[in-house]
């Protein structure tokens, strides 16, 4: 494996500045993920890294050589596309083997077969193997094409949303298999998404890309508890964060210069009310089975919670909120404290 690092990398197609001066360190082994939505340069990251399009300025470094001259071949790196790409007219098993009979790998028949079958099993296709590619589901051809990226046994993996055109069920089955295989080879691995999901439950560090620009890194759970401004705070979490202004719903040790309060499901406390202290009503809810939705009328202002299944508070109950350790923000948008 490999490991990456980006230094100040920019990239523009015309007047669209796509990447903006972007820094990123990737270890040997880490399965890091760049979260953002469509337009926010990811897809480029991934491409600029491949040698699919070369930087305006910047270095970019696999495994301490800068690659930025180099073409695609001699980068050692696997694309998973979003679509899957796959030969049509070829079996499973020529998919797979397609990449290994290249002349440069010089690699005998045996050898090829013993490969294939290999990871045929690790993204359990198995027994899929003498199918043509048009008769499997989409998550059977998500599974070769990542299977073809694999037996390449490449420094680096770059995966496009190679998830996002399948059904939930099968994303989730996806992302814990993608995840196992990662972890069983020790990968260095770069994912892009747009789905915060797949950022939790996948990366061992997040990345948070707007408009080109890299806005924070960290673990999930620090840029989850630790944005650096409102919008990587609006990126995690579900439901998705409430914004508020100060004064709205009481708070202790609210720091100065604070112009917006960002109120997770864990910071909002919802009581019945009592003696007139009743400051929001119940305006609907959404049962989810393992949870519910409160949708909340507070003011002028609406807010969406998570109670506990068996909770029986019922929409039009009027209720008392209270917030403990919410988040704060300033007049930039940036986080305080």
């Amino acid at each position: 494996m490999a490991d990456i690092v980006l230094n100040q990398v920019s990239k523009a197609f015309g007047d669209n500045q796509a990447v903006r001066g972007v820094s990123l360190e990737i270890h040997d082994g880490e399965f890091v993920v760049l979260l953002g939505p469509t337009g926010a340069g990811k897809t480029t990251t991934l491409r600029l890294i491949a040698g699919l399009e070369k930087a305006d300025s910047g270095n970019i470094m696999i495994s301490g050589e800068r690659v930025n001259d180099l073409p695609p071949s001699a980068r050692d790196t696997a694309f998973v596309f979003q679509q899957y790409s796959l030969y049509p007219h070829l079996t499973v098993y020529e998919n797979l083997a397609f990449p290994l009979k290249s002349p440069a790998r010089n690699m005998d028949k045996n050898a090829i077969d013993r490969r294939v079958r290999e990871v045929a099993a690790m993204v359990r296709i198995a027994h899929k193997l003498e199918n043509k590619a048009t008769r499997l589901s989409g998550g059977e051809m998500q599974r070769v094409a990542i299977g073809r990226a694999l037996v390449r046994e490449p420094s680096v993996f770059l995966m496009d949303e190679p998830l996002s055109s399948l059904d939930a069920k099968l994303r989730a089955d996806l992302r814990l298999e993608l995840k196992r295989i990662q972890s069983d080879l020790g990968a260095t691995m770069l994912y892009v998404t747009h789905d915060q999901i797949e950022a939790m439950t996948m990366a061992d560090r997040i990345g948070i890309l707007h408009e080109g620009e890299l806005i924070q890194t960290g673990t999930p759970r620090d840029i989850y508890e630790r944005p650096a401004n409102l919008h990587v705070a609006a990126r995690l979490g579900q439901p998705a964060i409430n914004f508020v202004e100060p004064g709205l719903i009481p708070v202790a040790n609210m720091p100065d210069g604070v112009r917006t309060i960002g109120v997770r499901t864990e910071h909002l406390e919802i009581l019945a009310s009592a003696n007139g202290s009743a400051n929001a009503e119940i305006d609907w809810i959404e049962h989810l089975g393992d949870q519910k939705h409160l949708h909340l009328k507070c003011g002028p202002k609406k807010l969406i919670s998570l109670a506990d299944p068996a909770s029986p508070l019922k929409a039009g109950d009027r209720v008392a909120l209270s917030l403990t350790n919410p988040l704060y923000f300033g007049a930039d948008g940036r986080r305080i404290g």
